[in-house]
């Protein structure tokens, strides 16, 4: 594979930081090696790194017998530092990963399916975005204690004043009335730019933020039957057409660049793209005022965004029935609302939200669950392939932003995507899957 395996120097750095950052976890030395259970996971912000810690103590008291001992390793090198570990046959038992990455790490062999490991009933309960995105040829690889949720806040005031319908999931904006409702509120604003599109977020927000907008229109980044080939649909017309629109909204002076990250929360400007990280900052901020809309129907219904970390027991792992068990413990209705209260994210189980005052009916954020709920949410390609294709539609959204042809730039970026799916002959399950 020529795209997401390091090379060598990287993969020696990468394992030098492994071998350094084994002892930065919070553990403890109470056990033989046979019922110890390594587990990696990404260190996020502070709250969830102490979340997940007490779980860990809580899990350890009350399961003498096991001792769990956890490793941070940083977010913005985590990828590589797992590639690392993979290729070294270093992994730990179990595996915290970034949803998009699951496909890959599936096919590389490295995981170890759970579908038989957990209780139907604890599998019935999960959002059916947490079994799409840790699902993988047929098998589930990976679950998620919580989603993420991707939806469109609005400043109740400035669209009251601009005459500008609230729509609601059951009748969200056509592009008709999107188009109508920028130019409207644009004729209030200052500086024309009413829109807020986290462009200052760059990376994989490209694609997890605005790829839902291009699926609405009817396009998409790869064909999703066998996901052998992005031609025809990333550089097919409905795709050309709505990436057409978003280079409009930037030319046309509809979009804030957001460089100080408060164009919401100054109320420069009244519609933001956001996620249910932003939902605590932008309450305090607006207040009453704060309204949580569906992305617009640009043809093909309102989407969204969906996918966030998740757990993986690994191939090698010889403690699978400990470490499915602790994955139970974590999915219990306390442990998933402790982790979702700590980060505002969507609790991962009908049971915990019916028990969330964000995500229950009534909630502030009930739209961002009842979208995921309704099959709303799209997942980001389950394909080995993914890594470069959210490369190339990163590039694609940096270059639509200086201006540059559309149609060449998806071109470039088809001609690259498919190029590597047949460098690694359409990714062929290999090998024999572990029960």
């Amino acid at each position: 594979m020529r795209y997401g395996i390091l090379k060598p120097a990287s993969l020696l750095f990468g394992l030098l930081l492994i071998i350094i950052l084994a002892g930065c976890g919070k553990e403890t030395n109470r056990s033989s090696d046979e019922d110890r259970l390594r587990i990696w996971a990404h260190a996020g912000q502070e709250s969830e790194r102490t979340v997940l810690q007490e779980q860990v103590a809580r899990f350890n008291q009350s399961h003498p017998k096991l001792d769990i001992q956890l490793t941070l390793i940083p977010e913005g090198s985590y990828n590589a530092q797992v590639q690392a570990a993979a290729v070294a046959g270093e992994l730990p038992d179990l595996l915290e990963l970034d949803g998009p990455f699951v496909a890959a790490y599936a096919w590389q062999g490295h995981l170890r399916p759970l579908d038989k490991l957990f209780d139907k009933q604890l599998i019935a309960d999960l959002l059916p975005s947490i079994t799409t995105q840790g699902s993988y040829a047929g098998r589930l690889w990976a679950v998620g204690v919580y989603d993420s949720g991707l939806g469109l806040y609005g400043d109740r005031s400035k669209l009251q004043q601009a005459g500008v319908r609230i729509p609601s999931l059951q009748q969200p904006w056509s592009r008709d009335e999107f188009e109508t409702a920028l130019q409207q509120l644009s004729i209030q604003d200052p500086d024309g730019q009413v829109l807020d599109l986290k462009l200052n977020y760059a990376g994989e927000w490209y694609t997890y933020g605005l790829s839902p907008i291009l699926q609405s229109a009817g396009g998409d980044l790869i064909e999703r039957g066998r996901h052998l080939s992005a031609d025809g649909v990333l550089n097919g017309l409905e795709s050309i057409t709505m990436l057409r629109n978003l280079q409009d909204w930037i030319t046309k002076n509809r979009v804030d660049p957001n460089i100080d990250d408060a164009a919401f929360t100054s109320r420069r400007v009244p519609l933001a793209l956001g996620g249910h990280w932003n939902y605590r900052q932008y309450q305090a901020s607006l207040g009453d005022d704060l309204l949580l809309l569906p992305l617009p129907d640009f043809g093909a219904g309102s989407k969204t965004g969906m996918g966030s970390w998740c757990w993986a027991i690994t191939a090698g792992s010889q403690k699978t029935v400990a470490a499915a068990t602790f994955l139970s413990f974590l999915l219990t209705t306390e442990e998933v609302l402790s982790m979702a209260n700590a980060n505002g994210a969507i609790p991962a189980t009908r049971s915990a939200i019916d028990a969330s005052p964000l995500y229950r009916p009534g909630g502030p954020l009930r739209l961002f669950a009842e979208q995921l709920e309704k099959g709303r949410g799209i997942p980001r390609p389950r394909t080995p392939a993914y890594p470069i294709i959210t490369a190339e539609f990163q590039r694609i959204v940096d270059r639509i932003r200086s201006g540059s042809d559309i149609e060449s730039v998806l071109e470039r970026a088809v001609e690259a995507i498919d190029r590597e799916i047949a460098d690694n002959q359409g990714y062929p399950w290999r090998g024999e899957v572990k029960p």
